[in-house]
């Protein structure tokens, strides 16, 4: 009898002639983590409609909500001589890459280094200015919202691009909701300024240093940061004729 993940003709084929895209065991199916990563939450449904308004069928889909954990070295390829590169340039400004790197993450054949809030500004202007490293151009901040990650809910994302090495990698920064503040990096990367005043506008995210941190798309006196995960779907008030979106909980139901 055939072994239905054996490799057919013209099939990558791993270990044993096995078909690693058809072995629910391997490593290399996406999304797959198993137990690695950190825990902080647990996702019911499609859309988190859990009132009777969720009419797709998949009201009973459970996943658990992981974020990449730390990845352990090597980290392959150009990653580690970046990795060695910054912390030996952090180490000669007196300052040990441990209380500024929290953690490294390789994930999907991408990098990102979390970075203490504190010391981001140092980090960027290292990685922007050190020869052997040269990112010379952030291409801004998205902000990112994880309510269950207890003590730093807010995540802020910097994308930064070496046009000297042909690299791209990512710092990322997590703040507790109490207290939403980072440093601004607008006097590193001047083109961050609206970038920042959007993730302000939008997470709450408070960027310290910026030289006009204001709303940028919403008006000034709007209530709460529109992508956030806990803001209400529908049900904002819509000032044309006094109109309305209900929220999806109070949407028809079709079930």
């Amino acid at each position: 009898m055939t072994d239905p993940k054996a490799a057919g003709p013209g099939e990558p084929k791993g270990p044993n002639g096995v078909n690693p895209d058809k072995d629910v065991q391997t490593q290399n199916l996406p999304g797959q983590r198993d137990d690695h990563g950190e825990v902080i939450g647990e996702r019911r449904g499609m859309f988190g409609v859990n009132q009777g308004g969720d009419t797709t069928g998949y009201g009973r889909l459970v996943r658990t909500v992981r974020l990449p954990g730390a990845t352990n070295r090597p980290y392959g390829g150009w990653f580690d001589e970046v990795a060695d590169e910054l912390e030996g340039a952090l180490e000669e400004q007196g300052l040990p890459p441990g209380q500024a790197i929290e953690k490294t993450v390789v994930d999907r054949g991408e990098i990102t280094f979390h970075i203490a809030r504190e010391h981001l500004p140092r980090v960027a202007r290292t990685l922007r200015d050190d020869p052997a490293l040269r990112f010379e151009l952030c291409t801004g901040v998205s902000g990112v919202h994880f309510p269950g990650d207890t003590g730093r809910e807010l995540h802020a994302v910097y994308h930064l691009r070496s046009i000297t090495h042909n690299r791209l990698i990512r710092l990322e920064v997590g703040v507790p909701d109490a207290d939403p503040h980072l440093p601004s990096l607008v006097e590193v990367y001047p083109t961050n300024d609206w970038h920042e005043r959007e993730a302000y506008d939008f997470f709450g995210l408070v960027f310290d240093g910026h030289p006009a941190l204001t709303r940028i798309m919403m008006p000034d006196d709007w209530q709460g940061f529109p992508q956030r995960k806990d803001y209400p779907l529908g049900g904002i008030p819509v000032e044309y004729k006094g109109a309305q979106i209900p929220a999806p909980d109070q949407r028809r139901s079709y079930s």
